[in-house]
């Protein structure tokens, strides 16, 4: 049984190492960022379904009756078959339901539209989900790359599939938070994938992976698999607010691989023997933590920068990101698609407070938002409400 009232959070993602080579077999090292999505989960109005997104305004409640006769109508369509989002016909009558547009494609239509499909599914496999009032709130951007979508999904999977009994309630009473077993977070993830699949289509599952169980994974050729043990590191996060279009920067990365094959193809396994690298310094590092790993991952962003300039996917922003930085003897990189979005700087341990605080002012006077927060941060956790910080509380009191 769960408590009256209950918290679920999820860690963002960033890659550390490996982007656009990822695209083309290479390994790419994802890491949990410690900005996170929370789910507040209360027991709702009998007969009711409720949910509360005030970062993108939504507030919507159905009626359970409604929503299992919209599950009756979906399961006589697929002729008794469980509903998946590929099944066209699930989808549009699940948006036909809420009330969204065929196509429509704004935060708050596909929030909803995961929630609601979410719902239908696992209530269709596991039970009917009781009367709940959900609200979910992040610290996550979104449209940044930052896996805020993923962090969603993977609250929804963990809330949704504990109130209908298909995973336990691992929070004992006069804790503050606990995990759930690896069974139980196999299953979170494989509901949470199917929400992104709503969300985005075609996702890779990196982002649900990594919000689900944390710390770090590696990602190649379709294959994830997590990292056994690694160092919670210090950032800097940077959003440099231009926008892009990954799209777009895939294309051309593509593209100067095949004009000049001879000159880019050890671009992109030198990219690939970066994040390997890396790989064993992160796995060496909670046995042996020397201070000496640090000017190795620095020089690992410092190389991997210059080759994802030599990509094409550099801009003057991420530039000025890594000039700004270096003048305080800080190393920056950007993460994900590149052409302006988001770089994070490695902050050693012996980094004194001053040197932060001033690269955080001229971070913030070129007009960029920056966190200082940590990377490797545990994955889907249930939280007491009361453990949670002031912040968090006051976000998830705007019911």
């Amino acid at each position: 049984m769960w408590a009256q009232e209950l918290a679920v959070s999820a860690p963002g993602k960033v890659i550390l190492h490996g982007e656009h080579a990822v695209v083309l077999g290479k390994v790419a090292l994802a890491v949990a960022l410690d900005l996170r999505t929370f789910l507040r989960l209360r027991r709702g109005a009998e007969g009711r379904l409720s949910i509360s997104l005030p970062g993108v305004g939504v507030r919507r409640s159905w009626d359970s009756r409604g929503l299992r006769a919209l599950r009756g109508r979906i399961a006589g369509k697929a002729r008794g078959a469980e509903a998946c989002p590929g099944q066209r016909g699930a989808l549009g009558a699940v948006r036909e339901f809420a009330g969204i547009a065929a196509g429509a494609s704004a935060p708050e239509s596909l929030a909803t539209l995961a929630f609601l499909y979410m719902c239908l599914a696992i209530s269709a496999k596991y039970g009917d989900v009781p009367s709940v009032d959900i609200l979910v709130w992040s610290e996550l951007p979104t449209g940044a790359g930052l896996g805020s979508s993923a962090a969603y999904a993977v609250c929804l999977a963990a809330a949704l599939l504990m109130v209908c009994g298909a995973i336990s309630c691992p929070l004992q009473e006069g804790e503050s938070t606990a995990r759930w077993t690896e069974e139980e977070l196999t299953l979170i993830n494989s509901w949470a994938f199917r929400g992104e699949q709503v969300i985005h289509g075609n996702p890779s599952g990196v982002d649900n992976a990594v919000g689900t169980w944390g710390g770090a994974l590696r990602y190649q050729a379709g294959k994830i698999t997590p990292l056994k043990r690694v160092p919670t590191l210090r950032i800097l996060l940077t959003n440099t607010k231009v926008p892009r279009s990954t799209k777009v920067l895939v294309a051309g990365v593509k593209e100067k691989i095949l004009k000049f094959p001879a000159i880019m193809n050890p671009v992109l396994d030198s990219i690939d023997a970066i994040s390997q690298e890396c790989q064993c310094v992160l796995e060496a590092m909670p046995a042996n933590p020397s201070p000496e790993h640090y000017p190795v991952l620095e020089e690992f962003f410092d190389i991997n920068q210059h080759h994802l300039n030599v990509l094409g996917v550099g801009h003057p922003s991420l530039d000025r990101l890594c000039q700004v930085t270096a003048s305080h003897s800080l190393h920056s990189k950007l993460t994900g698609a590149g052409g302006g979005g988001c770089g994070i700087t490695l902050l050693p341990p012996d980094t004194s407070p001053l040197a932060v605080e001033a690269a955080k002012q001229d971070l913030c006077a070129c007009g960029f938002e920056c966190w200082e927060t940590k990377i490797g941060a545990p994955g889907v956790t249930l939280h007491s409400c009361s453990s949670l910080s002031a912040q968090v509380l006051h976000a998830l009191a705007q019911s």
